[in-house]
């Protein structure tokens, strides 16, 4: 019983660890292609007029964080994290 503990926490704990990527940059390729920004007040909305206000990161389907973190995990961009008032062409509602 006791091995089987040991084992469950270090999974928990290599979850937790992984959670935390390195955060997304705007220069990144994949960003650019979609037009990612950290900050919705810096979207260009004459390139992206499917932009609407009140879309982020942190209520995006994609988004992987709880609404509540400044940054989490997005399923476009791998181990890679996204500002959560962030935002990017790829906006899915929840």
């Amino acid at each position: 019983m006791i091995v089987s503990i040991g084992a469950g926490s270090s999974l928990l704990l290599s979850r937790a660890a992984l959670a935390a990527g390195p955060k997304l940059s705007e220069a990144d390729p994949a960003a650019i292609a979609v037009g990612y920004r950290e900050d919705v007040a810096k979207i260009d909305k004459a390139k992206f007029p499917t932009y609407a206000a009140g879309q982020d990161c942190s209520n995006c389907s994609l988004f992987q964080g709880k609404s509540t973190d400044a940054w989490g995990g997005c399923t476009l961009f791998g181990d890679k994290e996204v500002a959560a008032h962030g935002w990017c062409s790829s906006y899915t509602n929840m």
